[in-house]
């Protein structure tokens, strides 16, 4: 007989998937299943495909669990109880999908998906390192940036899973204690979105976004969005602005972390008489980085304009260059460049791509530094690298966001 959508299965759960969701199998068809553990077998009921998809045709399932049949010894009770799989999977709230797993057996589960992504990307004889844990605690407390949802109902908390349904909630096990507080303190709230954020001063911005929110007007008929906050963090004995909606990393340690781990995988590797590049470069963080590690001539590029603003802002004392740019454009434009030491590349989840592979083994660096958050696109840039004669000489993850499905990976590769 062929399951429909409307069946609830009995699945046993064989591995775990990129992004957060667990394997099955049904009638010879993949099945991505929510709130598993790999040797478990559960209850989960088939998801409506997307408008216009074809059920029977498709060639991968998703379920949601909505009971567990034979528990796995890893099962916790889930560290944010409105996401527990007692309730109905609507009603819980998304962004600790790893929640109800013990945190040991989280590390060894991403360590599998690194595994499977270089196996099946990276090319042959690369080994997945240990995901090194960040703390000591029970995984809870790190968010320093959290986006809620308004509806037009006036209810304020995070998304369903895999939904654009707000699900009012009782607590935010993985926030900072004063971001959990000044959210649970939300009311009256216009609909939209509202972003908080803690950065290293401990006062919590909250930035409202509302549905009916138009830019101010400004000349000649252009419309910009006021300018956010400035706010500040700090690295070591070094302190970056940076806007209070901008880009920085959601763990009050990553960015400290995720700074030494570059630090040591390039030192030794920085020549004061080349060239070095921070691609991606955000607001300076890695940039700074080179410097520390001796380099001289240091070009940071990065296409937002106020985030490179900050960088010059923040490594003003370093005189590093700091480049409004695409860094596919900027490096297409670097072709017959000087001799180049050290590369940064540090990009967005869909990771560097050939293109930006390909240009930058044309600079003939002397070692590159990938700071990745997604495996599946390091994989593949990592693949791309080896076909151009590099090598991988060092691999180290971090478990930056536990509880959730995200780590990052950072890489060494040299020719």
């Amino acid at each position: 007989m062929t399951s429909s959508p409307a069946d609830v299965l009995e699945l046993d759960i064989t591995g775990i998937a990129h992004g957060g969701t667990f394997i099955a199998r049904h009638e010879g068809r993949v099945v991505f299943v929510s709130d598993a553990i790999p040797g478990e077998r559960v209850r989960a009921r088939l998801l409506e495909p997307q408008e216009g998809a074809d059920a029977s045709t498709r060639s991968f399932w998703r379920a949601e669990t909505i009971e567990v049949l034979d528990a796995s010894e890893h099962r916790r009770p889930h560290i944010w109880p409105e996401a527990d799989v007692a309730r109905d999977p609507a009603d819980r709230p998304g962004g600790a999908d790893l929640g109800h797993i013990d945190l040991t057996h989280q590390r060894t589960l991403k360590r599998q998906v690194l595994t499977e992504a270089l196996d099946r990307f990276a090319g042959t004889g690369l080994e997945a390192p240990e995901i090194e844990a960040v703390e000591s605690g029970d995984g809870t407390g790190w968010r320093t940036r959290v986006t809620l949802h308004v509806d037009d109902a006036g209810e304020v908390g995070p998304f369903a899973a895999r939904s654009h349904r707000v699900i009012p909630v009782s607590s935010y096990p993985l926030s900072r204690p004063a971001i959990a507080e000044a959210a649970l303190a939300l009311h009256g709230e216009a609909p939209g979105r509202i972003e908080l954020v803690e950065p290293a001063d401990g006062k919590v911005r909250i930035i409202r976004r509302e549905e009916t929110e138009r830019p101010a007007r400004v000349a000649r008929g252009f419309r910009r969005r006021p300018t956010p906050e400035v706010i500040h963090e700090v690295v070591g004995d070094r302190r970056f602005q940076v806007d209070s909606t901008g880009f920085w990393q959601v763990h009050p340690r990553a960015a400290s972390v995720l700074d030494a781990a570059v630090y040591g995988i390039l030192d030794g590797h920085v020549d004061g008489d080349r060239t070095h590049y921070d691609l991606y470069g955000g607001v300076g963080l890695f940039a700074a980085t080179l410097a520390d590690l001796g380099g001289t001539d240091i070009v940071t590029v990065e296409s937002s304009a106020r985030a490179t603003e900050h960088a010059a802002a923040n490594l003003a004392p370093l005189e590093v260059a700091a480049v409004t740019a695409r860094v596919d454009a900027f490096l297409s434009s670097r072709k017959g460049a000087g001799r180049t030491g050290a590369v940064i590349l540090d990009p967005p989840r869909a990771g560097a791509g050939r293109q930006v592979v390909d240009a930058v083994h044309a600079l003939a660096p002397e070692a590159i530094a990938y700071v990745a958050c997604d495996p599946v696109a390091l994989a593949r840039d990592l693949g791309t690298f080896r076909t151009l004669g590099w090598k991988v000489d060092r691999l180290r993850g971090f478990d930056l966001f536990p509880h959730s499905h995200h780590f990052e990976v950072v890489a060494l590769l040299t020719r």
